[in-house]
């Protein structure tokens, strides 16, 4: 009995990440088809791109019917909200594990920073979700939710929360340290978008900046002297 208690501690713990039902028509953590459009929609659009994904590829990849997508989410647009959601949530979620029971504000900023800004490893605790590639689908594509011409009503719908939720957590412990600084949101969503510049320009277009595709951590180093320089002079 003591050795299968032992197996058991060493599982990986089942965490559920919510996300706001405004997203979805039909939550896709209840069935094994919605798992399967998340998992499927995620390694699609890291390899096709979202302008080339199409719900009807995806349904002929996972062996479903279009329209048993569309049941689930009313446009491509509203999943790829949906992922960026979910990857944000995870984020969030994450710095709070990172800052918890650290007295210290400019410790939990720091490890704040370096989890913003370093590499993305693969979480053991979903199976339906590849973080690495929805890394990369942040980077390439979360502009095209925002960067739209109806974004006002889009923001109006709350569908923006998760994004808005983790920059204004980070910013709390900014506005901690140093209670007169006047622009911790502005600092940190830049902090958040810079990381995601600073990393395809690395693998991309390397004359636009100092950090090298072998050394990603170069990304946390600049970031973090950045914020500290500012909020601390």
């Amino acid at each position: 009995m003591a050795e299968l208690k032992q197996k058991k501690a060493f599982k990986p713990v089942k965490i559920h990440i919510d996300v706001d039902a405004k997203l979805y028509l039909k939550d896709p953590n209840s069935s094994d088809l919605g798992l399967k459009i998340i998992k499927h929609s995620i390694e699609m659009i890291d390899k096709i791109g979202f302008e080339s994904f199409t719900f009807k590829k995806l349904a002929g990849k996972i062996g479903a019917t279009e329209p048993s997508v569309y049941r689930y989410f009313e446009s491509k647009h509203k999943m790829l909200l949906y992922l960026l959601a979910w990857y944000w949530n995870w984020m969030d979620y994450k710095v709070i594990l990172a800052t918890s029971n650290i007295e210290s504000a400019e410790e939990r900023l720091r490890n704040a920073i370096r989890l913003l800004s370093a590499s993305i490893e693969k979480d053991p605790s979903f199976d339906h979700i590849d973080e690495v590639a929805l890394y990369r689908i942040v980077v390439s594509e979360s502009s095209k939710v925002y960067l739209i011409k109806d974004v006002d009503a889009v923001n109006e719908q709350g569908l923006f929360v998760s994004y808005k939720r983790l920059c204004n957590r980070v910013a709390s412990i900014v506005k901690e340290i140093n209670p007169d600084y006047r622009f911790p949101r502005a600092l940190i969503s830049t902090v958040i978008e810079s990381s995601h510049d600073q990393q395809f320009f690395a693998e991309h277009l390397p004359s636009l900046t100092d950090v090298t595709h072998k050394r990603l951590n170069d990304t946390t180093e600049f970031l973090t002297e950045l914020v500290f320089k500012s909020i601390l002079g």
